[in-house]
């Protein structure tokens, strides 16, 4: 698997203890106030779940590197990239997990979903097998994810319509049975990525509105504080006089 400057680890099941990110105590990490302009507002995290080779790993190198590699080994437990976007003037980091779909990892994996705000569901549309198994995979995260987590539907290699072995419409009827958005995707010609990635974005923060207000009240209220602190600092005389507008 090819590592972009986007990638940050993997969590193997080698025997050897592997490197895991900083544990959030909550979908939303907010930084002090002299920080978050530079860095991000809120981090959470998104979960990318599927049959094996529908192309998880080729949608996250996609949009976080903007590299597509058209053979992958398969993912090992569980692998995961960072990437910050900007939705409605908020700085969102998002900590993006791909899991393997082999079964013989399926416990590992598991133990993700419930630390996730976020689920995206992969099928290929070239393959039927893998869209009839999204009903096991919507079975697991009505088991293991946290209440309310957001979820999209995902049709992947949308660009292979010669193989095509599952229709739109058929997508779009699955994802409205479980109350899911629903995007054709392609890593290959960029097809949809940014925009499935970007409305789950939304969605958890809609879902997470009053938590997300808190957090801008409070980053508020400690920028005033760290600007009137900062005039207070300030020598008084003609020099600071005619300095009343701070835009």
């Amino acid at each position: 698997m090819g590592m972009g400057e986007g990638h940050v680890g993997v969590i193997q099941c080698l025997g050897k203890p592997a490197r895991r990110p900083p544990a959030a105590p909550g979908p939303f990490q907010p930084l002090p106030a002299p920080a978050m302009a530079k860095q991000y507002d809120v981090l959470f995290r998104l979960l990318l779940i599927g049959d094996s080779g529908v192309g998880k790993t080729c949608l996250l190198c996609r949009f976080t590197d903007n590299e597509f590699h058209s053979s992958h080994i398969s993912t090992i437990g569980v692998d995961f990239k960072m990437k910050t976007i900007e939705v409605d003037g908020i700085k969102v980091r998002i900590q993006i997990w791909d899991t393997a779909g082999q079964e013989r990892y399926q416990t590992i994996t598991k133990q993700y979903y419930r630390r996730a705000q976020g689920i995206f569901l992969v099928y290929d549309i070239s393959s039927e097998r893998s869209y009839q198994h999204i009903m096991k995979w919507v079975s697991d995260v009505d088991e293991y994810a946290p209440e309310g987590v957001q979820k999209i539907l995902i049709g992947n290699k949308a660009d292979e319509e010669q193989k095509r072995q599952v229709g739109r419409e058929q997508g779009q009827q699955l994802a409205k049975e479980y109350g899911m958005d629903f995007y054709e995707t392609s890593a290959c010609t960029n097809l949809n990525i940014k925009e499935s990635f970007t409305r789950l974005t939304e969605l958890v923060l809609q879902a997470h509105r009053k938590e997300l207000e808190g957090l801008r009240t409070r980053a508020s209220n400690e920028l005033a504080l760290a600007e009137l602190e900062e005039e207070e600092g300030k020598p008084e005389g003609p020099a600071n006089s005619s300095k009343t507008c701070w835009c």
